[in-house]
C-alpha cells in the first residue's frame, strides 16, 4: 500500500492508497473538501466534527440516490457503492479517522 498526503478543509491527512487507486482516492478527497467547504461557507456549522458527517450524509445520499438512478435505467453500468465504500474504507484502515 501506498501513503499519500491529502488535505481536507486544509488539514493534511495520511492516507493509506492501494496501488492504482491513486486516481480514485483523489476524486473522493476533492469531493470530500468540496463538500466539506461548502457546509463550513454556508456558516451555520462551524464544528469539523459536524461538517465531517453532513458531508458524509451528503456525499452518502448523492452516490446511494444515482445508484437508484441508474438501476432505474437497465443497460446503464451501475454504481456499486457498497464496493466504492470499502475501497474508502481500505485506504483509511490505517488512520481510521479523518478528524
Amino acid at each position: 500500500m501506498k501513503q499519500l498526503e491529502v488535505s481536507i478543509l486544509g488539514q493534511v491527512y495520511a492516507l493509506a492508497c492501494p496501488e492504482g487507486g491513486e486516481a480514485l482516492l483523489a476524486a473522493a478527497v476533492a469531493a470530500v473538501d468540496k463538500e466539506m467547504t461548502a457546509i463550513r461557507n454556508a456558516g451555520k456549522v462551524k464544528a469539523r466534527e459536524r461538517i465531517a458527517v453532513l458531508a458524509a450524509l451528503n456525499i452518502a445520499y448523492q452516490g446511494i440516490e444515482r445508484a437508484g438512478a441508474a438501476r432505474a435505467r437497465p443497460g446503464e453500468d451501475a454504481v456499486d457503492i457498497d464496493a466504492l465504500l470499502a475501497r474508502v474504507e481500505a485506504a483509511l484502515a490505517d488512520d481510521g479517522q479523518l478528524l
